[in-house]
């Protein structure tokens, strides 16, 4: 029974998922190429510069009382060429606000400015110190009746979605004094060197274009005046860059959501899963009898057209079934796993800090730390302690107690723990394992974008494990054992990551061959059809 009709079930099945496996091989063919071409930028990382403990002439709880700030999730320093900010987020995942350690004033649209600011950083190169990027920067704000003190590039013109009105030059009664926020202002607006802003907006939700394999959220899309229409996404509050696409990274993108991930059935929810599930299953089939039937029969010889299709398509699916059971297993797997919604992290609660019960005294910071030159500081919340979060230029973390100034000891893990113990629930003893992660590796993959992470593990629930970030407090990634056999299968399988001794190149060799064998062995496979219903 089966070998009698094993051809007519073949041949029907293989009609079925034809062309959608011909529209994933053909979009999996370029992705290697995608990721080979994508934009090119200076840096994807930005050397931090030592705090100038000078420029803080505001202390941090008078600059909050200036701004009516009763409460606040987080601080860091930062500055704008040479102009020193409090950065302050009044709420967990909300854009901050800017406040100047000069003078208390807000810097007005402070977000705006900074992301376009780090962009293009990102995009240019960062100089070698803050002073040398004056050069590169537009003039400063200059005395009265001075050429630079009345120049906006065209940029700035242009620039009207961050002020909401059209960029203008400081008043001459405005420059009479110093001012850091019309300083900084001036020098991000008015900075003509390399490419100039076209536009800058923020990114709340993932969209067609920054999609939810970046990860981080909110972001700031900075769009470039260029021939390529480059734009790069930057993080403020952790001066990171997120992703960075052009017009021809765009058209590739778009064609492997179309062809690869089906986005044009989105709109169906949970059913584009569904119906990708049951065609890489009903492949997988058509695969495995496609085998039995080259193993019950033997190659017919002839010159007969219909017998050289028959050939070259035994000969071609022999070598390419191998790639189709990985493919459309993995593939397969990957898609019904999307049917599961995991229970999302609470890990976007504020730390409600009030601004009575913190202040910054630098003086004491740096004599807790005496030999560090301090690079950055955060607040951290640790078991309902506050504490300075100190990163040295040494590269060094320091938790440094908010109301004596004394030194926490492994301050960065019981940060980690802190964090877990709110996530999960469970209790510090009922810890398992602990383990700073500083690189993309096994199950903690370069799909979760944040490092440093530390990996808190519990023997509860399939050995779960979280990855958080202690710079932030978000958890990275969840994963249990249950997760590992769907996540490996479709790194091995899929991706080919099997291949990695070999490195990127020779793994995306290995894949594009992959997929160049499904294209050949469908269409061998249709002419066959085409010439059988011809006869």
């Amino acid at each position: 029974m089966i070998r009698k009709n094993i051809y007519k079930w073949h041949r029907i099945s293989s009609l079925i998922i034809a062309i959608p496996v011909l529209l994933w091989a053909v979009s999996g063919l370029m992705h290697p190429m995608m990721t080979t071409i994508k934009p090119q930028v200076a840096t994807q990382s930005l050397q931090t510069e030592s705090i100038d403990s000078t420029a803080l002439e505001i202390p941090l709880q008078e600059a909050l009382r200036l701004n009516n700030i009763e409460e606040f999730h987080n601080v860091r320093l930062i500055h704008i060429d040479t102009n020193w900010f409090y950065q302050l987020q009044l709420k967990n995942a909300k854009p901050p606000i800017y406040i100047s350690a000069k003078n208390g004033k807000e810097l007005r649209n402070g977000d705006k400015l900074y992301a376009q600011y780090i962009a293009k950083l990102f995009l240019q190169g960062q100089p070698e110190s803050v002073r040398s990027a004056q050069s590169l920067a537009s003039p400063r704000v200059t005395s009265i009746g001075s050429p630079q003190a009345n120049t906006v590039s065209p940029e700035a013109t242009e620039y009207s979605s961050l002020a909401g009105t059209r960029a203008t030059a400081p008043l001459a009664s405005e420059t009479a004094s110093h001012d850091c926020c019309d300083e900084a202002t001036s020098c991000v607006l008015a900075d003509t060197s390399g490419s100039l802003v076209q536009s800058v907006e923020i990114v709340n939700n993932f969209d067609g274009e920054y999609k939810y394999v970046n990860r981080l959220l909110p972001v700031y899309k900075v769009q470039f005046d260029r021939a390529d229409g480059i734009r790069v996404y930057v993080e403020t509050t952790q001066d990171r860059f997120a992703f960075v696409m052009d017009n021809r990274r765009a058209t590739f993108d778009t064609f492997f959501a179309w062809c690869h991930t089906w986005e044009w059935l989105s709109f169906s929810g949970k059913f584009k899963y569904l119906l990708m599930g049951l065609i890489t299953s009903l492949a997988f089939l058509s695969t495995c009898m496609g085998l039995y039937i080259f193993f019950i029969t033997k190659t017919k010889k002839g010159t007969q057209p219909m017998a050289k299709a028959r050939r070259r398509h035994r000969i071609v699916s022999l070598v390419a079934c191998v790639f189709t059971l990985m493919f459309t297993f993995s593939g397969g797997l990957h898609a019904l796993e999307k049917l599961n919604t995991p229970d999302p992290i609470a890990d976007n609660t504020s730390n409600e800090i009030r601004a009575s019960s913190v202040s910054l005294d630098y003086s004491r910071l740096q004599a807790a730390i005496p030999s560090e030159a301090i690079n950055d500081i955060s607040i951290a919340k640790v078991h309902a302690a506050l504490y300075w979060r100190v990163s040295s230029k040494s590269k060094k973390l320091f938790y440094i107690n908010a109301t004596d100034y004394t030194i926490l000891p492994n301050g960065d893990e019981q940060h980690a723990v802190s964090l877990v113990s709110n996530f999960s629930g469970h209790a510090a003893g009922d810890i398992t394992q602990k383990e700073r992660i500083t690189k993309f590796a096994g199950e903690y993959g370069f799909i979760n974008k944040r490092l440093p992470v530390w990996k808190i593990s519990y023997a509860s629930k399939s050995n779960e494990r979280y990855y958080v970030e202690t710079s932030t407090g978000k958890c990275a990634a969840y994963i249990t054992d249950k997760d590992l056999f769907e996540g490996y299968s479709f790194a091995l399988l899929h991706k080919h990551h099997f291949m990695d001794w070999a490195g990127k190149s020779a793994r995306d060799i290995s894949t594009m061959i992959a997929a160049g064998l499904q294209v050949i062995m469908v269409l061998v496979g249709l002419f066959l059809f085409y010439r059988w219903i011809r006869r």
